[in-house]
């Protein structure tokens, strides 16, 4: 048995060679979905044995499960992977061992991710393990229909495995900014819309999605303007994010307090302008 591979692209050219230079280590068949990239991105797969098809962006979830029902894979088992996540040493040695060893009775795999932000490893303020499921057996898995922070399920057991998945945030906080800017929005449409019974559900004694889940509702239980404020205390002091340095310091503000009090502030726009 084997391993299919699925990477989503747009103008990556930074990150998309070290991800594809991982990716073969595992599996010889690559599929490279890209969403018009007008970068360098085409031409640097192009010097891999990675087949690439282009379409249309919608969002994540979207994007995911069309390549889910339409990649003609080779194997059982795909993993599934962003243009800026890259297998470590561990991890590629993991996956080569489950290729003659999968489990009948396993529908899914929950892999550790470790962030870099401005070249350093964010390993503390919980950032490290944030446990995604993104190896799954074939016709098991989906990705779950939200606008933002979308996941894989499976309807079957998963178990974890120790080998990290990087994900290198290697642009400019130009950049950065503009991107969360635009997920803010998404993020209030997914607060403010009904409930989808395809998204994963929070419950305490699940998945290590569905417990981060029931934690980001009780997060938004939480007032208004008031919660981003204790969510950094939380994050920087609490779970010691300090310790991630200057570097640390930026990501917590930006990640933890900036981005979520844009949210709570378009949420109280919305508000004001009589969204009900």
């Amino acid at each position: 048995m084997g391993i299919s591979v699925v990477i989503l692209t747009f103008n990556s050219e930074k990150n998309i060679a070290s991800t594809l230079e991982a990716a073969v280590k595992v599996s010889d068949d690559i599929h490279v979905v890209d969403s018009h990239s007008t970068d360098k991105t085409l031409e640097i797969c192009g010097k891999y044995p990675v087949q690439v098809v282009k379409h249309d962006f919608l969002n994540y979830g979207v994007q995911r499960n069309w390549a889910i029902d339409n990649l003609p894979m080779k194997y059982d088992w795909e993993l599934h992977l962003d243009s800026d996540e890259r297998l470590s040493d561990e991890l590629i040695e993991q996956l080569n061992a489950l290729r003659n060893r999968f489990s009948d009775d396993i529908d899914g795999y929950y892999i550790p991710r470790l962030v870099y932000f401005m070249g350093r490893p964010i390993k503390y303020g919980g950032m490290f393990p944030i446990w995604h499921l993104r190896l799954i057996r074939h016709g098991k898995g989906r990705c779950e229909e939200r606008q933002y922070d979308q996941h894989f399920y499976v309807a079957g057991p998963t178990i974890k495995l120790s080998g990290v998945m990087v994900d290198n945030i290697d642009m400019s906080l130009s950049e950065w900014t503009v991107r969360h800017n635009r997920w803010s929005d998404l993020e209030v449409l997914q607060m403010l819309g009904s409930r989808n019974e395809k998204c994963i559900q929070g419950r305490l004694t699940g998945t290590p999605v569905q417990q981060k889940r029931l934690l980001r509702n009780l997060y938004n239980q939480l007032p208004l303007f008031v919660r981003p404020f204790l969510l950094f205390f939380y994050r920087y002091f609490i779970r010691l994010g300090f310790l991630c340095g200057k570097e640390g310091l930026i990501f917590f503000v930006l990640q933890t307090f900036w981005f979520r009090f844009l949210i709570d502030a378009k949420l109280y726009e919305k508000h004001r302008a009589g969204h009900k």
